[in-house]
């Protein structure tokens, strides 16, 4: 798949262009976006997502249209993980509800940065050494072990004042003056002739910094799907931009999901043993069949993997729901032991 340079410059601009749009659509005036507001303009990303991935494929080849959609499936899974842990860094630093969406917004344009970045080593690495995908899927395989045994508890968001500020975080109160309170949405604040920090810039810094760990499990996960730069950047492109209105559409179902970690860690595991297999297809180290391809390692299709992907996310939906209502059903249905009704006596 060759993709032109001024195919890659239209779609940085148009990218760009999205974010900008965005800032002075939603995010310039300060305000907490209603549910409806949420649903539609999400429902408008997810579909300019689609529509983008059928002109891809009728342009490229329905082969590259399925490995966008997969890799985006893929990229937007993961990034419903991540607003977990936004959530968590909002309610730690005390966010109100109104600036929430600024923070967002810039928390999705250094993560576009970043991947830009991670994306382009990436691709840099897999043309020079074919190796990297031996290491890609270790790296997936362990990241999903690890992911199995979090848990998402509702508690955990309801403790966010106990955790404790990243290093980043750390380093940057213990360099630049800093204040507890917010003064609107601004980044810095002049106080008695002397410049501070606010916790706008703070938090906005924490989820920066956050989004690091986020990449280096997504960039290697996609690049288990397809091996086409633009394919890899279109993805993870379209799944961030809608992320600030799944973030307020979900809401308290964020905290519902209590399996979405294991069913993104097999996930995880899936895309690195898919990489490890491709690896063995493409080996060049001589210590592994003495330098030449291993014929016996299956490929797995590209729709093999979307479905598998599609089936574990509906699974782990469904389960992470139905054990939810059953716990606060559990909650609300009194006991005979806690019933305070006396038992009358027979005659």
């Amino acid at each position: 798949m060759s993709v032109d340079l001024w195919v890659w410059l239209v779609t940085g601009a148009g990218v760009l262009g999205l974010v900008v749009f965005d800032f002075y659509a939603h995010v310039r005036t300060p305000h907490a976006p209603t549910f409806r507001e949420s649903a539609i303009w999400s429902a408008v990303y997810i579909g300019l997502a689609v529509v983008f991935g059928v002109g891809l494929g009728a342009v490229w080849g329905w082969g590259h249209g399925t490995e966008y959609f997969t890799g985006y499936v893929t990229e937007k899974a993961l990034s419903v993980d991540n607003l977990f842990i936004f959530l968590i860094i909002m309610t730690k630093f005390a966010v109100p509800r109104i600036y929430q969406q600024k923070v967002l917004l810039v928390g999705v344009a250094i993560a576009l940065v970043l991947r830009t970045v991670f994306i382009l080593v990436g691709a840099a690495a897999i043309e020079q050494w074919s190796w990297v995908f031996y290491l890609f899927g270790a790296y997936l395989v362990y990241t999903g072990i690890n992911l199995a045994r979090e848990k998402h508890e509702p508690g955990e968001v309801d403790h966010a004042s106990e955790r404790k500020d990243g290093l980043t975080v750390r380093l940057l109160k213990r360099v630049l003056p800093t204040v507890d309170e917010y003064h609107e949405d601004k980044l810095t604040t002049r106080i008695d002739g002397k410049r501070f920090i606010t916790p706008m810039l703070l938090v906005m810094v924490a989820i920066g910094s956050t989004d690091v760990i986020f990449a280096l499990d997504s960039i290697p996960a996609i690049y288990g799907i397809t091996q086409e730069p633009y394919i890899v950047f279109t993805a993870n492109a379209f799944a961030l931009l809608g992320l600030r209105q799944l973030y307020f559409l979900l809401g308290g179902l964020l905290e519902r999901l209590v399996y979405l970690s294991q069913g993104l860690a097999f996930i995880l595991g899936f895309i690195g043993v898919k990489l490890v297999l491709h690896a063995m297809h493409t080996n060049e180290l001589s210590f592994i069949n003495g330098g030449e391809h291993v014929e016996w390692a299956p490929e797995i299709p590209t729709v093999v993997s979307l479905l598998v992907i599609l089936g574990t996310l509906t699974v782990a939906t469904v389960a992470s729901l139905i054990k939810t209502r059953r716990d606060k059903q559990a909650e609300v249905t009194p006991t005979v032991a806690d019933d305070p009704t006396p038992i009358a006596k027979e005659s």
